[in-house]
C-alpha cells in the first residue's frame, strides 16, 4: 500500500510543494519541481526535472517520472517522445504488474474509478495504456490507440475514461456501432460524462437514428445548458428531422450563445428560406459570410435556386 500511495502523491499535481531556494537532492523533487512547472506552463524545464529524476530514480519513482514526463511531452504535442515514455513506464509496470492478483489491482474504491481522476485512483497501468492511446490517437494511430485503450480495460474493466476515448476512435474509423457501444458503457460507469451523450448522439445521427440523436442531446444539455455545440448538433438533428420550427430555435441559441459562430447563422438562413423568410435568411447568410467567406461557395448553389 506504501508504494501505491507514493506512486499516485507523485502523480497529483497540487498536494506537494516543490522546494524554493534550496538544492535538489533527490528524484521526488524533480518530480515535485517539474510539476510545478508543468502548472506554470513551463513545459521545457518540467521536462528537464522529470528527466534528472529519471537519471536518479529506479522502481516505482522511475514508473512516476517516466509518465509525468510523457504527460509534458504530451502538452507539447510531441507525440513520438510521450509514446516512447509511456512505454517505457509499462515496461516497467507490467514486470512487477503480473505477480498481482486480480482482485488488488483496482483503484481506491475497488473497481470503481473516477472517471476524471484516473491519474490518481486508476492502476497506474490501465492509466498509462490509457495515456499512450490517447497520444497515438492524437497522432492518427487510430488501430494503435483502440488496442491501448482495449489493454487498459483489459486491466480496469470499469475504466469509463477508456470506454469513451476507444468510442472516439473507432468513431473516427466510421466504426458507429462500436463507437455506440462504448460510450453506452462510459455512460453506464459515469452518468455525468457529457462528451459521451454527444458523441453518440452524433454516432446515432451518423445511423440516421435521428431520435435517438436528439436524446442524447437532450441528455447532454441537462449537464451543460450553456455549451453551443451541443444546441447546434441537435439543430442539425431536428433539421434533418424536417422540425424546422425545433431547428430553428437551437440555431438561435447557438448563436445567443457563441455570436460567432458563422455555420449557425448559415444553418439558420437555411431554415428561414424554407419559411419563407427571405429578409431574415438574406441578413443570416450575409453574417455568416462576413464572418466565414469560405461558407460562401458552400451555400451558393441553395441561395440560387431558392424560389424568388
Amino acid at each position: 500500500m506504501k508504494v501505491a500511495y507514493l506512486f499516485m502523491i507523485l502523480l497529483l499535481t497540487g498536494s506537494i510543494q516543490a522546494p524554493r531556494g534550496q538544492t535538489l537532492r533527490n528524484a521526488q523533487e524533480y518530480i515535485y519541481r517539474g510539476l510545478a512547472r508543468q502548472r506554470q506552463g513551463e513545459l521545457d524545464g518540467a521536462i528537464a526535472d522529470f528527466t534528472r529524476a529519471i537519471e536518479l530514480s529506479s522502481g516505482i519513482i522511475l514508473v512516476a517520472a517516466y509518465i509525468n514526463r510523457a504527460n509534458a511531452r504530451t502538452d507539447k504535442g510531441d507525440w513520438d517522445g510521450a509514446i516512447a515514455d509511456y512505454t517505457n513506464s509499462l515496461d516497467l509496470q507490467l514486470s512487477d504488474y503480473k505477480d498481482i492478483p486480480a482482485n488488488k489491482r483496482a483503484g481506491k474504491k475497488e473497481g470503481d474509478p473516477p472517471v476524471s481522476a484516473g491519474v490518481t485512483f486508476a492502476p497506474p497501468v490501465a492509466y498509462t495504456f490509457n495515456k499512450r492511446g490517447n497520444a497515438r490517437k492524437a497522432k492518427g494511430d487510430l488501430d494503435g490507440a483502440i488496442s491501448d485503450y482495449g489493454k487498459a480495460l483489459e486491466t480496469n474493466p470499469r475504466y469509463a475514461e477508456a470506454y469513451y476515448n476507444r468510442g472516439v476512435a473507432l468513431q473516427s474509423k466510421d466504426d458507429l456501432d462500436g463507437a455506440i457501444k462504448d460510450y453506452s458503457t462510459a455512460l453506464e460507469l459515469a452518468p455525468n460524462l457529457t462528451d459521451a451523450y454527444v458523441n453518440r448522439g452524433q454516432a446515432r445521427q451518423g445511423k440516421h437514428d435521428l431520435d435517438g440523436a436528439i436524446a442524447d442531446y437532450n441528455a447532454a444539455l441537462v449537464l451543460k445548458a450553456d455549451e453551443a455545440g451541443i444546441y447546434f448538433a441537435r439543430a442539425t438533428a431536428r433539421h434533418e428531422k424536417k422540425d424546422l420550427d425545433g431547428a430553428l430555435a437551437d440555431y438561435s441559441k447557438t448563436i445567443e450563445l457563441d455570436p460567432a459562430s458563422a455555420e449557425a447563422y448559415a444553418n439558420r438562413g437555411v431554415i428561414e428560406s424554407l419559411q419563407g423568410k427571405r429578409s431574415l435568411a438574406d441578413q443570416d447568410f450575409e453574417k455568416a459570410f462576413r464572418l466565414d467567406p469560405s461558407l460562401k461557395a458552400r451555400f451558393k448553389e441553395f441561395i440560387e435556386g431558392r424560389k424568388p
